[in-house]
């Protein structure tokens, strides 16, 4: 017997607050991971109706005020398992690229439990950017030109002989570090030496990609085989500092309503890209069944895809599910079942969020510092990377909260979101005060 949480009939420690369960009749959730995404996974789940109580492995700080924190990694295949047997969990909803990688789908799927989220086999579209390249090559989706490689020589050679910048990235699951543009045959040197012969990654290939130009968005979509569910466009901020400068990070704010993107433009990225992937997964026998995350470039010679991610993104999520007017159990349940399902409802509006990460970050930094005035803030908190410590929160990762609010405006949304970042008190982090800022130009 695993980790057994309270039955219905028990009264439940919830964040702190000591709540009854006694008329608990509705479904139990299982979220697997612990960052922003998660919190708005779980923040989204808990408006459902249908759903009476919701698990997540392991949780952090703030997900701790909706849900049950589970002391499991999301890579725990077996624990996770079992867990969701002992607890008659009725669906699990997956976060992190690493668990569906890990087969975490494939396992509960032999136990005959329900699960949203793609099995090893349909997440190498973002495993292996390879495998990605392939894909789009074979079915005609836009995308920039490229080539791998195994060898660091004749890596070497080929990006010495092309022009610059040169777009490297390590063919494997990185945390969103795995890309480098390298602006000149040193960057490139290093970049290829980081990734082929120390195997900063692990061991593995190298893909060498055009260098494209034009801003970037992300498309995310529910996907159920050839089913397609699109969401709103949004847009993150990779870039740890304003004006798009400084280390690359996993990310450092998003927004939704992109002025840049018309109608048409959607349509297209929506037929040609989004739904013939999820037709081309199919065709290979690996199809999707969870959430395809395109992210995508409006170039001067059309929209093209510059990566493919098979989970929800962070931090377009945080600012995407606010906007969720459909019951999202619904759709998880229809994606993880095959059932097909109405098309969700989205709100009007804009939303923007803007993270707050610790000193340091996207490079070494300190933990354990306190957060104060939170519960001053009139806004949606993501927490990212917190916990408590004697009763106190503390941050607990690079990127720890994300403040996020909504308005008739993409300005007014801004306004509001820095309004209260303001009011937060703590020595140890930093955030970018332009996100958003491709709206205004």
């Amino acid at each position: 017997m695993g980790l057994v949480y309270p039955l219905p009939s028990q009264n439940a420690s919830l964040g702190g607050k000591v709540i009854d369960l006694e008329s608990c009749l509705g479904k139990t959730v299982l979220v697997v991971g612990g960052g922003g995404r998660e919190h708005a996974i779980v923040e989204a789940l808990s408006r459902s109706p249908q759903v009476s109580k919701i698990y997540c492995a392991p949780g952090n700080a703030g997900i701790g005020l909706k849900a049950f924190n589970v002391p499991l990694k999301d890579t725990d295949v077996e624990g996770l398992k079992n867990f969701a047997i002992d607890n008659a969990v009725d669906l699990t909803v997956v976060g992190p690229e690493a668990a569906l990688a890990a087969g975490l789908t494939d396992a509960f799927r032999a136990a005959g439990l329900a699960v949203f989220g793609h099995t090893k086999a349909a997440t190498a579209i973002e495993s292996s950017k390879e495998f990605a390249k392939r894909l789009m090559e074979k079915y005609g989706i836009p995308t920039a030109s490229y080539k791998a490689f195994s060898d660091y020589d004749e890596a070497l050679a080929y990006v010495s002989a092309r022009p610059f910048p040169a777009v490297l990235k390590y063919d494997g699951l990185a945390a969103g570090k795995g890309v480098v543009i390298a602006q000149d045959l040193e960057e490139a040197k290093a970049a290829l030496a980081s990734m082929l012969l120390d195997e900063a990654f692990g061991k593995g290939r190298v893909v060498v990609e055009d260098f494209l130009t034009g801003p970037e968005f992300s498309f995310l979509c529910f996907v159920d085989g050839k089913r397609v569910y699109p969401m709103p466009l949004s847009q993150d901020h990779k870039r740890a500092f304003d004006g798009d400068k400084g280390p690359n990070t996993g990310g450092m704010g998003a927004y939704t309503g992109l002025p840049f993107i018309t109608e048409e433009d959607r349509a297209f990225a929506y037929k040609e890209i989004m739904c013939k992937a999820a037709e081309a997964m199919v065709a290979e026998g690996c199809p999707l069944s969870g959430v395809l995350y395109g992210g995508l470039m409006k170039t001067p010679q059309g929209i093209k895809v510059i990566e493919f991610n098979a989970r929800f993104g962070d931090p377009e999520t945080e600012v995407v599910l606010p906007l969720l007017e459909s019951d999202i159990y619904d759709i998880f349940e229809a994606v993880a079942t095959g059932r097909e399902t109405a098309e969700p409802v989205w709100r009007q509006g804009f939303s923007l969020g803007v993270v707050l990460a610790s000193k340091g970050y996207p490079g070494s930094y300190q933990k354990g510092f306190a957060i104060k005035n939170l519960d001053q803030v009139d806004a949606h908190v993501a927490h990212m990377g917190t916990a408590f410590k004697d009763g106190q929160l503390v941050t607990n990762g690079g990127r720890v909260l994300m403040v996020i609010a909504e308005g008739p405006t993409i300005a007014a949304a801004r306004e509001k979101v820095y309004a209260e970042v303001a009011k937060i008190d703590c020595d140890n982090l930093f955030y970018r005060n332009d996100i958003a800022h491709c709206a205004f130009e």
